[in-house]
């Protein structure tokens, strides 16, 4: 349990919407989120339906418009209200333009572009006549920089970054924050489904010039708790002046903030 003197504070009994609970940076968001006593819908496309008093896990799959519209009505409904909201579910695809199908190019921004896009438009019709509310998205550094293998994934999470900044642009008159945070190399399956050997992390951190991408400075791997802790800071009340901000979470690797 997070101790009082480390708690952000802000979050005690709001509800708090998310998406990709079960995979690494939604699981670490999810700890973190109980630990300062929020009430948290935490939703995957496989995840068993099991409410309880504190956490309610939902299936979801992000890509259904309409069931990302009943999830949302459906928790604002019984919980009166939804505070927050953290779009974490992304799909990653490593195929070369060339062979990369129109199925698979689909498939891959029906989640991370289509799916953000319906979380948020629901989020936010939600929040508005409320007058209050914070949501960040997760994307990735690779929507601010070329990416060799992986055309799909970056122009998706750069799509999604446009997105999220816009809809910021539109809440914000009604006291709605939207924010973006961008990940760089992370210990998750989707970072280490891509290593063909032990050596992976290694090669990751020196970089790899012959596919045009720089190391990590910092000389390490983010983990999930480091990317969740900048999502939560992001939605809470410490942040309250911040919107429409794109915040890399990189070691700098892209040598930009």
């Amino acid at each position: 349990m997070t101790s009082s003197e480390t708690r952000l504070g802000g979050f005690e009994d709001r509800v708090v919407f998310v998406t990709g609970a079960d995979g690494g940076i939604g699981q670490a968001l999810v700890r973190l989120l109980l630990d300062e006593g929020a009430r948290v819908v935490a939703t995957d496309l496989h995840t068993p339906e099991d409410r309880g008093d504190r956490l309610w896990r939902k299936p979801l799959d992000v890509a259904d418009s309409a069931a990302v519209d009943r999830a949302v009505e459906a928790v604002a409904d019984a919980w009166q209200a939804i505070d927050m909201g953290a779009s974490v579910a992304g799909i990653l695809a490593t195929s070369i333009v060339l062979e990369t199908s129109d199925a698979e190019w689909r498939r891959v921004f029906d989640v991370n572009t289509h799916g953000a896009f319906h979380l948020g438009r629901a989020l936010g019709r939600q929040m508005q006549p409320r007058g209050r509310g914070s949501i960040v998205f997760v994307s990735s550094n690779a929507a601010g920089i070329p990416r060799h293998a992986m055309a799909a994934y970056a122009a998706s999470k750069a799509a999604m970054t446009m997105f999220a900044r816009c809809l910021g642009l539109e809440l914000a008159p009604h006291g709605i924050r939207c924010n973006v945070v961008a990940p760089g190399s992370t210990l998750t399956p989707m970072q280490t489904g891509m290593w063909a050997d032990d050596q992976g992390a290694a090669r990751v951190i020196a970089g790899q010039p012959d596919i045009f991408k720089s190391g990590i400075p910092l000389g390490k791997l983010a983990t999930p708790e480091d990317i969740a802790q900048s999502v939560l800071f992001l939605l809470s009340d410490r942040a309250g002046h911040i919107t429409m901000a794109d915040l890399y979470v990189d070691g700098g690797a892209t040598l930009r903030g």
